[in-house]
């Protein structure tokens, strides 16, 4: 048996989560799952379509994207994960999609506003979209550069990984993770939605005004906060 069996277990589950909730079509789109004890993250093999993967598919890879372990060649955008991985330390799962709404925000340039308080059951701030990336990193290690693009968009805004889950990289589409591969699929799911429900709030309404700020924390904190009392242990 693998050293890494069980991580290509989750991997392989957590990708096949992905058309189930709708999020890919064909071979679009990847979940990897990182194990920070030992530097490495299992991620789905480049090109597979999803009724076809089974774990022993996943490739294991290290935080700098040098393969460890795996028949096939891992997805092109495993130097996005590692350089994720490898810059925040409490991420245990990333996901990327090209979900129709949130991709067409990605494509527009534009952050999801906060509208409502669905979106700020789930984070207190616009859905950021980084800016496309320059001709030099086009032209550079691409996939690196897209962790980059992530990573800069995140210190210019000085926001935190670990309160805001999920980003859209400009003329690209969404990444999202979370401490565990259901949760970085969830955020997947859940980004589609607030793109989806900003995109007909605006169709309604082209003038719609943010969500006032004691709604947000309203929201966000009777889940996330200190005293949060949603749901149940």
């Amino acid at each position: 048996m693998s050293l890494y069996e069980r991580l290509k277990e989750e991997a392989c589950e957590a990708n096949l989560q992905l058309p189930e909730h709708g999020l890919v079509l064909f071979t679009f789109g990847n979940v990897s799952v990182a194990d920070h004890a030992k530097g490495v993250f299992a991620i789905k093999p480049s090109g597979v379509p999803y009724t076809e993967l089974d774990p022993s598919m996943m490739v294991i890879v290290d935080f700098d994207g040098q393969w460890i372990e795996g028949a096939l060649r891992p997805s092109s955008d495993t130097r996005t994960h590692a350089l994720l991985y490898k810059h925040w330390h409490d991420v245990g799962s990333i996901a990327h999609t090209h979900s129709t709404y949130a991709t067409a925000w990605a494509q527009a340039q534009m952050d999801i506003p906060i509208f409502g308080t669905t979106h700020a059951d789930h984070t207190t701030v616009d859905i950021p979209c980084a800016p496309p990336m320059n001709d030099d990193m086009i032209m550079g290690d691409y996939e690196r550069e897209t962790g980059q693009q992530i990573l800069d968009c995140f210190k210019a805004r000085n926001l935190d990984p670990k309160e805001v889950e999920m980003i859209l990289v400009g003329n690209h589409a969404p990444f999202t993770w979370g401490k565990t591969s259901d949760k970085a699929v969830h955020n997947a799911a859940v980004l589609e939605e607030l793109a989806r429900m900003a995109y007909l709030t605006l169709q309604i309404n082209p003038t719609a005004p943010r969500l006032k700020d004691a709604l947000i924390r309203k929201h966000y904190e009777r889940k996330h906060g200190p005293h949060a009392y949603y749901g149940n242990p």
